[in-house]
């Protein structure tokens, strides 16, 4: 054990002293990732690894919060974040012009940087409430669906649709949204986010809750209507969870924008992307960061620089035609 540390001590330390005798003329001095909501897992995580990559690369960067997956497409694409967090739909829904933040812009300019996890959609209300199923959820329900433009708010409610459930929509920040929760100001929440959800976990040192599962009809209408593929919520992610949850869920990529350096995203990668251990240090949800999960991004084209990490790090196939300027 002890020489493995050791071992890992000097590749993180042939990093850095890598990352110091590289060619940063063209480099930003700083940059910013485009998160989510305070209490959600987009802003836990993207803080995490912009602050790990600013570290090693020695430069100024981090985290900010923003309204989710939609509106980062958008910064991506402006250029006004160098980095942003994304899940598929909404990146597929960006690029064929139907972002709700800004209807008609195909935002091309934003690129895929990294895998990162899948998103689980669960449904979760006070144990006191007496809804145990989706099919308990009263007509008229108040449901939290997340920040406006989210991956949740943009799905969430039309799986409720198709789900045959009535509700009453808000909007807020996760954090926000647990709180009223508590309160009893909402019925519901319905998340989509990498788990643990930070919000979810405090509800549930304060407070009983349900974390409540799809059944196998729910499951496979949701396969069926929406770009989701099946997913299990493991019962060790919430102490509330005594057997694995049925759900489903989308995969998160990290992403740059188009025209940064190449040199530049091909480093922030290598960050990453070369110490996964590193990784669920920051967040649980990162033991999906890995090399191999190349292969789930099926919608953007990728970053020259990313794509080279790839290509050499992980053998991956990625074709000519879904690589930014070829």
């Amino acid at each position: 054990m002890k020489f493995t540390a050791i071992l890992a001590a000097t590749t993180i330390l042939a990093g850095a002293a890598a990352a110091q005798d590289m060619d940063k003329s063209d480099w930003p001095s700083s940059f910013t990732v485009g998160t989510a909501s305070q209490g959600g897992t987009y802003f836990a995580y993207g803080s995490g690894w912009a602050n790990l990559v600013a570290k090693e690369l020695g430069l100024t960067g981090g985290g900010e919060v923003t309204g989710g997956p939609m509106q980062n497409m958008a910064l991506v694409h402006t250029g006004e974040a160098a980095f942003g967090m994304t899940t598929m739909g909404p990146a597929a829904e960006s690029l064929a012009g139907t972002n709700p933040i800004a209807p008609g812009l195909e935002m091309t300019q934003a690129c895929a940087m990294f895998p990162m996890y899948q998103t689980p959609f669960s449904v979760t209300a006070l144990a006191s409430s007496g809804i145990e199923t989706v099919a308990d959820i009263p007509a008229g329900a108040k449901i939290g669906f997340g920040p406006a433009g989210s991956t949740s708010d943009t799905y969430f409610p039309r799986m409720m649709d198709t789900l045959g459930v009535e509700y009453e929509r808000r909007n807020g920040g996760w954090t926000d949204l647990g709180g009223q929760l508590q309160d009893g100001l909402l019925d519901v929440i319905a998340f989509a986010a990498g788990v643990p959800v930070p919000a979810v976990s405090q509800l549930e040192v304060q407070t009983d809750v349900n974390i409540i599962e799809f059944t196998e009809e729910e499951q496979a209408k949701l396969l069926e209507e929406f770009p989701v593929s099946q997913f299990d919520i493991a019962s060790s992610t919430y102490t509330t969870l005594e057997a694995d949850a049925r759900s489903v869920s989308m995969w998160n990529f990290a992403i740059a924008n188009c025209d940064l350096p190449e040199s530049f995203v091909k480093a922030a990668v290598d960050v990453v992307m070369s110490d996964n251990e590193r990784m669920k240090g920051i967040h649980k949800a990162a033991a999906s960061s890995l090399p191999e999960n190349w292969e789930k991004n099926t919608v953007l084209k990728w970053h020259p620089g990313a794509a080279a990490w790839f290509k050499e790090n992980a053998d991956a196939d990625i074709s000519d035609d879904m690589i930014y300027g070829n």
